[in-house]
């Protein structure tokens, strides 16, 4: 009984563990975000060149993912999250100085913040999947969630900062310290991302090969779903608030409430998302939210009035709100094999951030950000088509 007691203490400490770890990295990529339109005005970018720089966050995360699962299964998800926190407040703290200095400095900065961003999320996934199966109840949107309250929370103070006039600088380097601080006192509640027992048992067999992941159709199904919602997601973080201010002729503030409002959105859709997969399952379920993503981007799109732009941002956060966590858990339904699949996951996905900020900055140059935004509805589109794949491997849960 003492031990049974003990064990679910831990569950419950890592439980919040991962929660902290979701709304830390959430709270770290929208405090860079509300500061986007002021680094563009300091560095004098256009909407093409903004993309360009944009891509290195992306290419960061790209060069740190398909090593993520090597990683995390070697080191464990608690020391990986430790170590790219540290680098995340580096470069947190690099993009707050290296904008007064030039491009250079800030796309070094943003891609060393996106390759912690990667590793991080691979990681945390992974003991967010861990806690899952201990817990023995879907519960990864709601730390999802946690991901969408931190990007909630760093919108707010983004906006916040702007209301009074504190510097990018001032802003970036404080938040990345208070981020590093809390990210890393609380990881130490994570528990082990395997069994002890199990993984030192002969007959257990041989730890199944992180590289053999990458064969699997299942799983390269299952990244190709992740991968249009997360071009929807990221398009979001990147350009609603610049769609706002240039073509809705918005004020600052506006651009950062539209983009702040899409992030509630989502954050609504995946607190109460537990319930819905429960009780539909997964795939009607993202089928639905991936319609209602599609009619958002529409009244954005199309609309001609700021308040259809807040309300298509509203439906386009709800719409997309699940894809992303839905992706992950798919991918980890083996937990002996959680590690390597969530990293091949991820790595597919991420391509849409690899793709996604230079092909919206060129339509932008050519047709306005706002109607390139057409872009996101094709790959959605896309997902409707293939999320017949993220059924569960265990036929006894919901499809």
């Amino acid at each position: 009984m003492a031990g049974t007691v003990h064990d679910d203490t831990r569950v419950r400490a890592a439980t919040r563990a991962v929660y902290v770890a979701f709304i830390g990295s959430g709270w770290a990529m929208s405090s860079w975000a509300t500061r986007i339109p002021q680094v563009r005005d300091g560095l004098d970018l256009t909407p093409s060149r903004l993309g360009l720089v944009l891509l290195a966050i992306a290419c960061g995360s790209i060069v740190a993912l398909p090593l993520a699962g090597t990683i995390v299964t070697r080191f464990g998800s608690r020391l990986t999250i430790t170590a790219m926190a540290v680098v995340l407040c580096v470069s947190m703290t690099g993009i707050a100085l290296g904008y007064h200095l030039g491009v250079v400095p800030v796309v070094i900065s943003l891609f060393g913040f996106g390759f912690a961003q990667g590793a991080w999320d691979v990681a945390m996934n992974v003991q967010g999947a861990v806690v899952e199966q201990k817990l023995r109840r879907s519960i990864m949107s709601r730390f999802h969630a946690g991901f969408s309250v931190g990007t909630v929370a760093g919108a707010l103070t983004g906006t916040a900062t702007l209301a009074l006039d504190i510097s990018v600088t001032a802003h970036l380097i404080f938040f990345g310290l208070v981020i590093a601080a809390c990210v890393i006192a609380a990881v130490r509640g994570f528990v082990p991302d395997t069994d002890p027992v199990s993984a030192a048992d002969p007959a257990a067999g041989p730890k199944p090969s992180v590289l053999a992941a990458w064969i699997e159709p299942r799983t390269l199904l299952v990244g190709l779903f992740v991968l249009a919602f997360a071009f929807a997601e990221g398009t979001g973080v990147d350009w609603i608030a610049v769609a706002v201010i240039d073509d809705y002729g918005g004020a600052v503030t506006s651009g950062t409430l539209t983009y702040a409002i899409f992030l509630a959105a989502m954050t609504v859709g995946r607190w109460f998302g537990p319930g819905l997969l429960d009780r539909y399952g997964r795939v009607p379920v993202v089928r639905v939210l991936a319609l209602i993503a599609l009619a958002g981007l529409a009244l954005f799109v199309f609309g001609t009035a700021l308040p259809i732009a807040v309300a298509g941002a509203l439906l386009w956060g709800l719409g997309t709100s699940l894809g992303f966590p839905v992706g992950m858990s798919a991918a980890a339904d083996d937990p002996a094999r959680a590690a390597a699949r969530v990293s091949v996951v991820a790595s597919v996905g991420y391509c849409a951030f690899l793709g996604g900020p230079p092909l919206i900055g060129f339509l932008g140059d050519h047709i306005t950000v706002q109607k390139g935004l057409i872009a996101v509805a094709a790959l959605l589109a896309v997902s409707l088509m293939v999320a017949s794949v993220i059924r569960p491997l265990d036929p006894t849960r919901k499809n």
